[in-house]
C-alpha cells in the first residue's frame, strides 16, 4: 500500500508523460505553477501543501536541456523549502550523461557537474532510466534507483520474433547491453566498430559477428542525430541484413536525424515517451514506460524493492 501522504508533481519538459504515470498508479499529479517570467527566468509555486510529504518531481532534461535543468532544480528547492519530507528527482532522461569523463584536455565533467546541483538544490533520492553509463550513479551520495527500459522492449518484440534473429551494437561501448538482449531473446550477438569524425558524423568501419540473411537488432540507449544507428545499418546491409530495427531507450530527434531517418535504411525504430517524440513520418514505434516508473514511484514510497520491476514478461 502507498502511503497517502505521496506527492507527484511534474515540471513542462514531458507533461504527457507524467500524467499518464499518475493515472497507471492511481494517483493525482499535484497543482504546482511553473512558469517563466518575461526575461526568461523560471518561476515555481507548489500550491498545496506538502509538509512532511514524500514529494516525487518528474522531469526529463531534454531539450530545451538547460531550461528544463533549471526547471527541475527550482522546483526542488521550493519542496525544500515547503519541509517535504523527502524529494525524488524522477529523471527519466538524464540529460549531460554523455559528459561522463574527461576525454580531452580542459573539458568538464558535466554529468558529476548536475549531479551535486541535484543534491544542493535538495533531492534526496534518484529515480532514472537507462543512463548512458553505468557510473554516473556512483556520481551520487544519495541512493539511486536506476531502472531499464529493456523489459517494454522485451514484451514488444516478444510478439513478433524472428527465427534467425541477430543483436547488434552500434559501437564497442554498447557490448554489455546488446549481450544482454541477445541472451534474453536468444539470438546471436555482432558488434560494429565506429569513429566518430564530428559530433554529428560517423563512420562505421567494421562488424564483426555474421548478420547474413538475418533480421538485426541494433540496440543503443540515446540517439540524437542517428548517425551511430544509421551508420550501423548501413554496413549490416553491406553484409547481408535482412530486416533492420533499432531499439533506442532515449530519442531526441534533431532535423539531420529525421533526414537520415528518412532514407529508409532502419526499417523500424522502436523507443519509449522518456523524451517527448514527434515522428515527422518516419517509422518510429513508441513504448510507453509509464507503467514502470509508476510502479516504481509506488515501491520506493512504500519502501519496497524495485527489483522486481527488471523481470521480463514473455521470454
Amino acid at each position: 500500500m502507498s502511503d497517502s501522504r505521496l506527492k507527484i508533481f511534474t515540471g513542462n519538459s514531458n507533461r504527457p508523460l507524467a500524467e499518464e504515470m499518475c493515472r497507471s498508479i492511481g494517483e493525482p499529479l499535484g497543482e504546482a505553477t511553473v512558469t517563466s517570467f518575461p526575461d526568461g527566468e523560471t518561476f515555481v509555486k507548489i500550491n498545496e501543501n506538502i509538509r512532511g510529504h514524500d514529494v516525487f518531481i518528474i522531469q526529463s532534461t531534454c531539450p530545451p536541456t538547460n531550461h528544463n535543468l533549471v526547471e527541475l532544480l527550482i522546483m526542488i528547492d521550493a519542496a525544500r523549502r515547503a519541509s517535504a519530507q523527502r524529494i525524488t528527482a524522477v529523471l527519466p532522461f538524464y540529460g549531460y550523461a554523455r559528459q561522463d569523463r574527461k576525454d580531452q584536455p580542459r573539458v568538464p565533467i558535466t554529468a558529476k557537474l548536475v549531479a551535486n546541483l541535484l543534491v544542493a538544490a535538495g533531492a534526496t533520492r534518484i529515480l532514472t532510466m537507462d543512463l548512458h553509463s553505468q557510473q554516473i550513479q556512483g556520481f551520487f551520495d544519495i541512493p539511486v534507483d536506476h531502472l531499464y527500459a529493456s523489459p517494454v522492449f522485451f514484451e514488444y518484440l516478444a510478439k513478433a520474433k524472428p527465427g534467425k534473429f541477430v543483436v547488434c551494437s552500434p559501437d564497442v561501448g554498447g557490448m554489455k547491453m546488446a549481450a544482454a538482449y541477445a541472451d534474453v531473446l536468444g539470438a546471436g550477438l555482432a558488434v560494429v566498430a565506429k569513429k566518430r569524425k564530428s559530433a554529428t558524423n560517423v563512420e562505421a568501419i567494421t562488424l564483426v559477428g555474421d548478420v547474413d540473411g538475418c533480421d538485426v537488432l541494433i540496440v543503443d540507449d540515446i540517439t540524437e542525430t542517428a548517425g551511430t544507428i544509421c551508420s550501423a545499418a548501413k554496413i549490416l546491409r553491406a553484409h547481408g541484413a535482412r530486416n533492420i530495427r533499432a531499439a533506442v531507450s532515449h530519442c531526441i530527434l534533431n532535423e539531420i536525424a529525421v533526414d537520415r531517418l528518412k532514407t529508409g535504411v532502419i526499417d523500424e525504430l522502436i523507443t519509449t515517451n522518456s523524451t517527448p517524440i514527434n515522428t515527422h513520418g518516419i517509422p518510429v514505434t513508441v513504448l510507453s514506460i509509464a507503467s514502470l516508473l509508476g510502479k516504481a514511484i509506488q515501491r520506493i514510497n512504500s519502501n519496497e524493492s524495485v527489483t522486481g520491476l527488471f523481470r521480463v514478461k514473455g521470454f
